[in-house]
């Protein structure tokens, strides 16, 4: 802990410019960097070592498949067709919509999602004469819900998979079963204490043909785009190369960073894209913030801060690993849904580390724990996931606003619900893998 005051100061005044938004958030983690370097606490060149650029190149292939694929309307042309097969059923519009939007955030990432479902959701229960609020909320909490699932779904996961070395398959083999309960559990809550507001239309002629006339309003309306099904194609193949190499990665040694940068630069030779156009649908912002925040939460760790936290905080509740397990758990659910979870992620992996040097819980599920915590956590309040957010913030432009506590409303529950079938998941897993 010695000469860790500054670094200490630097990071909390960063992290609390990130919570309440004060600036930009690539911006507040570049400017702490840039104090502890001018300072002297770190080195330029020492604090570029810091990056964990595994995780950099994960994000920014990712990006840049997802970028191209988005221009195809491949995603826009799947919500309509979605959209038709609802039959005008408010109940059949929360579960198809549930369904893609779960499949989507798993394999893409959840903001893309929230911002090709949710303007089409809002179109269509409007025109049907519903509130569409509870649609909106339920697709934005099902994302976070969705994404949980695998190593390329949510930020935390991808910080966690890159920094701990665990694959894609470990996510998919230890974490499907529980997001996919957790799914089917939420969206029969939501439809619990919102019956009304799913019971079916009128079915009357008068009815269907108002409904047709909607979904040629929403066709029009959204498929403007001319589908490029070559680009598609190609987009299509060079993300199912993506994500074979990554369930593959135990036989080929590629880790999943190298394959999605790879890829990317493949489909970008193969599509002959604008490459600038391309590169400026990246979210350099992110990938920026990242990296300032891997520097600062690795100084901190040089100087002992991290040591500290564990040992004084975490490893205070004794050596009982289930009682370790709940506390991860916990702490990162309640925690990622008032801060962002990026950073908390960021410093809890080597807290997690240090408490596994002295408590070795077998099966990874310590890390199984803060994945699902701080994934599931972000749906406490819509402050607490970018999806939330972007959800929110369309919601607004088309008339629908959402306030903080109409959100909160069902999202309270519905994490609190994830949470425990979460932790009865883990309970479970670690008492199977101590009777070994």
């Amino acid at each position: 802990m010695e000469n860790a005051l500054i670094p200490i100061i630097v990071f909390l005044l960063v992290y609390i410019a990130l919570t309440f938004e004060l600036i930009n958030k690539a911006v507040a983690a570049l400017f702490g960097v840039a104090i502890v370097v001018m300072l002297r606490i770190v080195s330029a060149h020492h604090a570029v070592t810091l990056i964990d650029f595994e995780t950099i190149m994960l994000l920014m292939g990712m990006m840049i498949i997802v970028s191209l694929l988005r221009s195809t309307g491949l995603f826009t042309l799947i919500s309509v067709k979605i959209a038709e097969l609802t039959q005008g059923s408010p109940l059949k519009i929360l579960v198809l919509f549930s369904v893609v939007t779960a499949m989507m955030s798993a394999f893409l990432d959840n903001v893309t999602t929230v911002l090709i479902i949710i303007p089409i959701i809002i179109e269509l229960t409007k025109g049907m004469g519903l509130d569409p609020k509870i649609f909106v909320i339920s697709q934005a909490l099902i994302s976070n819900v969705g994404g949980t699932a695998t190593l390329i779904g949510d930020p935390p996961n991808i910080i966690i998979g890159s920094k701990v070395g665990l694959t894609f398959n470990q996510f998919i083999l230890n974490l499907s079963l529980p997001v996919s309960i957790i799914f089917i559990a939420v969206v029969f809550y939501i439809w619990a204490v919102n019956r009304k507001k799913f019971q079916p239309i009128n079915t009357d002629l008068v009815k269907i043909f108002s409904f047709q006339l909607l979904l040629e309003k929403i066709r029009f309306e959204f498929m403007d785009i001319k589908l490029d099904k070559k680009l598609m194609t190609k987009a299509l193949s060079c993300l199912g190369l993506a994500i074979l190499l990554f369930t593959t990665q135990t036989l080929t040694k590629i880790s999943p960073g190298v394959v999605a940068l790879s890829v990317a630069m493949l489909l970008l030779i193969m599509s002959r894209a604008d490459v600038e156009q391309v590169l400026e649908e990246v979210e350099w912002g992110t990938l920026l913030f990242f990296s300032g925040l891997f520097i600062l939460v690795g100084v901190l760790e040089e100087h002992g801060v991290i040591d500290w936290i564990a040992e004084n905080i975490f490893m205070k509740v004794g050596d009982n690993p289930y009682v370790i397990v709940l506390m991860v758990l916990w702490v990162a659910g309640i925690v990622s849904g008032f801060l962002d979870n990026i950073p908390f992620t960021v410093t809890m992996i080597p807290i997690i580390e240090h408490i596994l040097e002295s408590n070795p819980i077998p099966n990874n599920i310590l890390w199984w724990a803060l994945s699902l915590g701080a994934c599931l956590g972000g749906n406490f309040t819509y402050i607490g996931a970018s999806a939330n957010i972007v959800a929110i913030g369309i919601s607004k432009k088309y008339k629908s606003g959402i306030s903080f506590f109409e959100f909160m409303k069902v999202s309270v529950t519905v994490t609190l619900i994830s949470l425990l079938l979460a932790s009865l998941y883990l309970m479970g897993y670690l008492w199977i893998s101590l009777q070994r």
